[in-house]
């Protein structure tokens, strides 16, 4: 069963007067007797039954809420793991690049050397001042060559590894919702700031080293890219939504979420970003971060989403209804599955840069009974001490 929250349209705190009233008034809506053609109409009512039920009963909406905080804490708990190690391995690559400071100067200062002692006129028809780019490459290396190279740079991610890695550091205590959300934030902010503090000093380092040996040509030089962070919905890339990001003095630049969008992705606004004076307005990159969804859990272009099961559904099989990316989807649990289950449901995810869509991910979740069954506990206390009946 989904949630029975969303099904009867209440809120996790409603009060059991409100989930009444909103059991009612559904059912009266969907009564088969009043939708008589409609072929769906006795499903929903059943299922809008089954909702309330676990809900009226206090120890049933306790363990479906243990449940789904369970289910949540862990996927979030994954996302800060992640981001957090996207944010070590940047500040990382910064502390290197402050490292070759010194050695930056160095090298622009012979390159000023050999340009002073040089004949003008010799170099301008010959271009034997050695070029910007192998400056950099020189210094760093062909990677930073590259990184520094304006409209080939290299894309920089600040998004989360693969979730598989995560899953496999988590903690013995679940952290709690509000504080892992907010964890999870400043851990990706933590991430797009080392993320600038990375790519923006090999652009101006470029701009600079043109500068000193003369490589630039009679146009303006363009400035280095500005690195902001979006954050966007789950909804929104689903929808190829139109969003807007503050690009800072008044500035607003605007762009599609387009198919191929995912966390990390990176989004070039050409002609938006820093204006220095004597230099062309430079590119704003824009890194997008998807932000957590009480449904869905994105991985790659894959949607994640949780389905509670009771132990005899799961040994049984059933038939369960989830919340869609795009509506309600009829989903069939085979008989014998348990937790490690999950079940694909191809072209529900995100769509992908080849036109396609990934697919939504069903991970199955066994519940307890609300009540302790002696039956049952005489099984398996004979199944465990190999006592067959």
């Amino acid at each position: 069963m989904r949630d029975p929250y969303k099904i009867l349209g209440v809120k996790r705190d409603a009060g059991q007067d409100e989930i009444k009233a909103a059991w009612r008034n559904m059912a009266k809506a969907v009564h088969p007797d009043h939708n008589q053609g409609d072929p769906t109409a006795s499903a929903r009512f059943a299922e809008i039954g089954r909702a309330y039920e676990t809900l009226k009963d206090p120890k049933k909406r306790s363990l479906f809420d243990n449940a789904a905080r369970l289910a949540e804490a862990k996927a979030k708990e994954g996302t800060i793991m992640q981001q957090r190690q996207a944010a070590r391995e940047a500040a990382v690559r910064a502390k290197a690049a402050q490292a070759n400071a010194e050695r930056v100067m160095e090298e622009l200062a012979r390159a000023a050397a050999q340009k002073a002692a040089a004949d003008t006129a010799k170099q301008q028809k010959t271009g034997a001042a050695e070029p910007p780019e192998e400056v950099i490459e020189r210094i760093f290396g062909t990677q930073a060559r590259a990184a520094a190279g304006g409209g080939r740079a290299q894309a920089f991610s600040a998004g989360a590894p693969k979730r598989q890695e995560a899953e496999a550091a988590t903690a013995d205590k679940q952290p709690d919702a509000a504080k892992a959300e907010a964890e999870q934030q400043q851990a990706a902010d933590e991430a797009a700031a080392q993320a600038s503090a990375v790519m923006q000093p090999l652009s101006l380092l470029t701009s600079l080293v043109r500068r000193f040996t003369g490589g630039g040509t009679a146009a303006p030089e363009k400035a280095p890219d500005q690195f902001v962070t979006k954050t966007v919905t789950v909804d929104e890339v689903i929808k190829g939504s139109w969003v807007t990001v503050d690009l800072g003095e008044g500035r607003d630049g605007g762009f599609a979420l387009a198919a191929g969008t995912t966390e990390g992705h990176q989004v070039r606004l050409k002609g938006q970003g820093h204006k220095l004076a004597g230099m062309q307005r430079g590119d704003a990159v824009v890194n997008i971060h998807i932000a957590p969804d009480d449904r869905f859990t994105v991985v790659g272009f894959d949607l994640h989403t949780v389905l509670p099961v009771t132990i005899e559904n799961a040994v049984l099989g059933t038939e369960a209804r989830i919340e869609g990316p795009n509506g309600p989807i009829n989903v069939t649990v085979p008989a014998w599955s348990g937790s490690d289950k999950t079940i694909r449901i191809p072209g529900q995810g995100l769509a992908n840069a080849d036109g396609g869509r990934a697919d939504l991910v069903v991970e199955l979740r066994i519940m307890l009974w609300e009540k302790p069954d002696d039956k049952v506990t005489d099984l398996m206390r004979s199944m465990k001490n190999g006592l067959f009946l």
